[in-house]
């Protein structure tokens, strides 16, 4: 019945969460205590709830029951699915209310967000560069560490980026000149 009523008589002291039902705000407080019950007897994985550990039991498996019927994709989680339909559909949810650019999903807007914000929570700890994603200081460590884990089977050409590398491959494939 309190579902109905939107009665929530569990509140959550530390943030204000509320909730009708006693086991979802007992989920909930754990994020607050950093309990994490349920834990992966292969890898060590450790979670909140069950059904996380559920979804993540299907990294081992292989299990991937979600599957797109545009194309065949297949995934172990229902909403990884939900965002691969959107490359059918076009859809773009998640806008940005500066600039009015769309994205297809939260992450993406998120990271968005920090041209706007200038947030630069990324920092280099050899040097002084700092940048808003954690994928552009992955490509400037490679300064100081040299590596080019992205190598040529056919000639030994090694680059930093992988799409430096498909670029290159096209030599090999008669693509480029």
């Amino acid at each position: 019945m309190m579902i109905h009523t939107r009665e929530r008589p569990y509140k959550c002291e530390e943030c204000g969460y509320a909730c009708y039902h006693s086991s979802i705000f007992t989920i909930h407080m754990r994020i607050h205590t950093g309990e994490r019950p349920y834990k992966c007897e292969v890898c060590g994985y450790a979670c909140n709830q069950s059904g996380s550990l559920k979804t993540h039991m299907r990294i081992h498996t292989g299990e991937r029951p979600y599957k797109c019927e545009v194309c065949g994709y297949a995934c172990n989680e229902s909403r990884n699915l939900k965002q691969h339909i959107r490359i059918h559909t076009g859809e773009r949810p998640h806008k940005c209310e500066v600039c009015g650019y769309a994205f297809k999903n939260s992450g993406t807007l998120k990271t968005h967000m920090r041209i706007h914000t200038g947030e630069r929570h990324f920092k280099c700890e050899l040097c002084s560069y700092v940048c808003n994603q954690n994928s552009n200081l992955k490509r400037h460590i490679v300064i100081h560490t040299g590596e080019r884990p992205y190598k040529c089977e056919v000639c030994g050409y090694a680059c930093i980026e992988s799409g430096t590398l498909k670029k290159h491959m096209k030599i090999h494939n008669g693509e480029r000149p």
